[in-house]
């Protein structure tokens, strides 16, 4: 991954700067994983190989996701997108960028096994189960964000309006 300012990609992502290339490429291997691993460098160069029909290295793969190498041809874009999974204008449209990096991130979320039962158990509610459900996430997600002080002095007010 770019380390340019030890930022990891999230920070980028969460600060609004634009995600390098090899940011990208650090992300796909980190959340695009076979049986739980992220794929070798070996795994990806022979990937890659077969469906461009021409050759990719492990060590050119490790270059573009480190950022030692930044402008790889059309093919071999095309060959890491097909490879991971993703439209080829992920590594170069901050919009598809985005809209793929947010289905990555529900990917990884629905791997822990809490999250893929609350999300089946949704799944067979209703619309107006789903809606309180969301309400029930908003409210756990607002206390878990609000300052000690906060959560002493809601707690003391809902003690005092249950008297």
């Amino acid at each position: 991954m770019n380390t340019n300012a030890g930022n990891s990609f999230f920070q980028a992502i969460e600060s609004g700067d634009t995600m390098t290339l090899s940011d990208k490429i650090d992300k796909l291997f980190k959340t695009v994983r076979p049986q739980g691993r992220e794929y070798s460098y070996d795994e990806v160069a022979r990937g890659c190989s077969e469906l461009s029909g021409g050759t990719f290295s492990k060590a050119y793969v490790w270059q573009l996701r480190v950022g030692q190498r930044d402008n790889p041809t059309k093919r071999h874009l095309e060959a890491l997108a097909q490879f991971f999974g993703v439209p080829v204008a992920y590594f170069f449209d901050d919009a598809v960028a985005g809209r793929v990096d947010a289905q990555l991130d529900l990917a990884v979320a629905l791997r822990g096994a809490g999250v893929r039962d609350i999300a089946l158990r949704a799944a067979e509610m209703d619309d107006a189960g789903r809606q309180a459900l969301s309400r029930i996430i908003t409210e756990v997600n607002a206390l878990r964000t609000a300052s000690p002080t906060q959560r002493d002095s809601e707690s003391d007010s809902d003690r005092n309006s249950d008297s």
